[in-house]
């Protein structure tokens, strides 16, 4: 570990970071958790930068692995990893754990009753250098549990991170902070969409086999039960023109401000119109080719939706 990190307050926490290209994160990321954390594992899909570089001169422990989603690498991660603590944390790159979280995450681990076996966070999003506090956020999320008691769902999209027991909360801002321009987070989310639409397609025909929710947060089941149960019979199209009134509306998502409208937008109707686009060439594709609904998804996207 970095003498820069020596004279920290560690509790028994693992983190895990998973990487592609993140120069910019990486450094800001490392200073963040290692406020708290007693090892950090970097598990890279083989950057092209100075990520490795940067995280190995911090003291983080570096991994690499192919990508092929967040779920299946951060399974692989839990599974091959030498984590020897109590406590597992995952962290995006671009993320921040602020010093009030990172002393609440401290005293609220060392305080855990027994029955306790993962801690949610609030995340925010500050896009283009507004927070974005309304219109749904912060999303509630479970980042923290006890060493072996989690399981990822496999899912192209919208994993959720399963765990049994008591859950806890922790109140303390966590934070998406990315610092790369409009046109890096588009093409982004434009791979977002994309996994997204395989799973919607996975929902109408069942080609891929999801685990049983059961074990979900009480706010994730509700969320996925609202997705699966609702927003995906509501028209191609029509539902994201329903899904952004409904934020900007309903979750005073217009009280964020001229940059959370840019946000809103992006993030809650054109992302989720190019989703239904591309759920669409698929069944195109289905009816032109007479393929299944695999074949159809294998040609469109390239990749086999078959986990």
């Amino acid at each position: 570990m970095s003498e820069l990190y020596e004279d920290g307050g560690f509790t028994s926490l693992t983190i895990i970071i998973l990487t592609l290209n993140e120069e910019k994160h990486i450094e800001r990321c490392l200073h963040s958790a290692f406020q708290i954390a007693q090892q950090i594992f970097v598990v890279d899909s083989f950057s092209t930068d100075r990520t490795l570089a940067i995280a190995k001169s911090h003291g983080a422990q570096v991994w690499q692995h192919e990508f092929k989603n967040h779920a299946m690498q951060l399974t692989w991660a839990l599974d091959n990893l030498a984590i020897d603590t109590e406590w597992v944390m995952r962290v995006d790159a671009d993320e921040l754990i602020s010093p009030d979280l990172a002393d609440e995450i401290q005293n609220e681990l060392q305080a855990a009753r027994s029955a306790i076996n993962g801690f949610m966070v609030p995340l925010y999003v500050r896009f283009r250098g507004t927070l974005i506090r309304y219109g749904g956020y912060p999303q509630w999320q479970l980042r923290i549990w006890r060493r072996g008691k989690a399981k990822i769902e496999q899912r192209w999209m919208d994993e959720k991170i399963v765990v049994p027991g008591v859950i806890g909360r922790l109140q303390s801002e966590y934070i998406d902070d990315n610092l790369n321009n409009i046109a890096w987070w588009t093409d982004k989310h434009n791979g977002y969409s994309t996994r997204e639409a395989i799973d919607l397609l996975n929902k109408k025909y069942g080609f891929l086999q999801v685990a049983d929710s059961h074990a979900l947060t009480r706010q994730a089941k509700n969320t996925r039960w609202i997705k699966e149960n609702i927003y995906v019979h509501l028209p191609l199209g029509a539902r994201a023109f329903l899904f952004f009134g409904y934020r900007m509306i309903f979750r005073l998502g217009i009280l964020d401000g001229r940059g959370g409208f840019v946000f809103h937008f992006l993030q809650g109707f054109w992302y989720r119109f190019l989703v239904d686009v591309k759920v669409r060439e698929v069944e195109s594709r289905m009816r032109t080719e007479g393929t299944d609904c695999v074949e159809a998804i294998k040609r469109e996207f390239g990749v086999n939706p078959l986990l």
